[in-house]
């Protein structure tokens, strides 16, 4: 909303509103703004929480320290959403697709979280939201999602195939070019506007996966299906990441820590992505409108840090569903915005291993039991973060040791923009 009136304003040359027309003074803005709503915003939503007596429900795990823990209030992700949307809606650009998804994408799982936390606290039900509730309601951010990138017209990836140094991709491009695509005739350059379902594969420079090829058996004309192949594993990944974030909320501050992380590295991608000369000189895909979403990746991590005033140990709060399914839809959809679904797995490491760790158990223990006749375990307990409890370090310390390995990964990622 800002941005459109200072747009105004610097249309009629007012002192010093051209500001708003660079993406890093709006970031910048938007990190500060969603810091001080965090804060603001946090105190009195605790206090109101314990007055209506939202309370998390603590299972006796055998943990150190977790009765201390009952009676801390819960669903604080209300805090998270709130501190995303205010300098988002602020300083954004709201007629750019790719926020317009972010805002959905946080809105959406926002919601679901809520339901969820809304009957464990007030209607007295452990379980909480039915598992088939909530997975449908991922599949159907997962398809919102995929429909926009398939078929938006706002969305789409501008190469320089007369020059491009990716050979497999500019060959890709030639074939799937259609008329209404636009052509740029510049020095010896021909930018073309397209919509391929692709993504970047880390550590190979001069490749990139189309998701329609996988239907090249039937024959010409395949690359128009390719939406049967890439809205599913969109619906995957979402569904997936969601589900990892809610598994790694066990202890304070690790979840809320590591997406902040994960945030920033994607937060990164997206300026390269959308700013012409930096993609070329990266040789990765420009993505002409991306660079908005560097605005909504600084209020999240603005939120995300802004909540560890209350959510690093010892907790005053917790952010239950409400914040841990938003953030990984977040961080999900965020990634496929920028093609950089493959790197989730590097990005979002400790959320892979702390999901397989519960895997890995669940199946390890089934599988012995009917072999054995008693379930035997790998890890003292699932997820990882409480296998290390039990082994007596402090969670503070696992925490920090996680935030430190996530930063690692974080950095691998940015790398292989150059190690490919």
């Amino acid at each position: 909303m800002l941005y459109y009136f200072f747009d105004y304003l610097n249309s009629l040359n007012f002192p010093g509103a051209g500001v708003f027309q660079y993406l890093s003074f709006r970031a910048a803005l938007a990190i500060i703004i969603a810091l001080l709503s965090t804060i603001m915003l946090g105190g009195k939503l605790i206090n109101y929480l314990r007055s209506l007596q939202v309370r998390e429900t603590i299972r006796d795990l055998g943990l150190q320290g977790e009765t201390l823990k009952a009676g801390t209030p819960t669903m604080g992700g209300l805090i998270i959403i709130g501190a995303i949307l205010i300098p988002t809606l602020l300083l954004a650009k709201l007629d750019n697709i790719y926020v317009l998804l972010l805002i959905t994408a946080t809105i959406w799982m926002g919601i679901i979280g809520f339901l969820d936390d809304y009957i464990k606290v007030f209607k007295k039900d452990k379980g909480g939201l039915r598992g088939r509730t909530k997975i449908v309601g991922q599949v159907g951010l997962g398809l919102i999602v995929g429909l926009v990138m398939s078929f938006h017209p706002d969305v789409y990836i501008r190469t320089d195939i007369s020059a491009s140094p990716d050979r497999h991709f500019a060959q890709e491009i030639k074939r799937f070019r259609t008329p209404s695509e636009s052509d740029r005739l510049g020095e010896s350059r021909l930018l073309v506007d397209h919509r391929v379902a692709v993504s970047t594969l880390p550590f190979l420079k001069n490749y990139s996966i189309d998701y329609g090829s996988l239907l090249s058996f039937l024959g010409a004309g395949y690359e128009r299906w390719a939406w049967l192949v890439y809205i599913p594993i969109i619906i995957l990944i979402v569904t997936a990441v969601s589900n990892a974030a809610n598994l790694t909320d066990g202890i304070d501050g690790l979840a809320t820590g590591l997406s902040a992380i994960a945030g920033t590295c994607l937060g990164i991608f997206a300026y390269f992505s959308g700013n012409a000369i930096a993609s070329g000189y990266l040789n990765i895909m420009h993505l002409p409108n991306a660079g908005e979403l560097v605005v909504f990746s600084a209020a999240f991590i603005g939120a995300c840090v802004g909540f560890l005033w209350f959510n690093a140990f010892p907790a005053q709060i917790f952010m239950g569903d409400t914040g841990s399914l938003t953030l990984g839809g977040i961080i999900a959809t965020l990634a496929i915005a920028v093609r950089k679904e493959l790197l989730i797995p590097i990005v979002c490491g400790i959320f892979l291993v702390e999901t397989l760790s519960v895997i890995i158990q669940v199946n390890y223990f089934k599988y012995t039991k009917r072999k054995y006749g008693e379930g035997r375990r790998i890890f003292l307990m699932s997820p990882l973060h409480h296998h290390y409890q039990k082994l007596g370090i402090h969670e503070a310390k696992i925490v920090t040791r996680f935030w430190i390995i996530g930063i690692m990964l974080a950095a691998l990622s940015f790398v292989t923009l150059k190690l490919r």
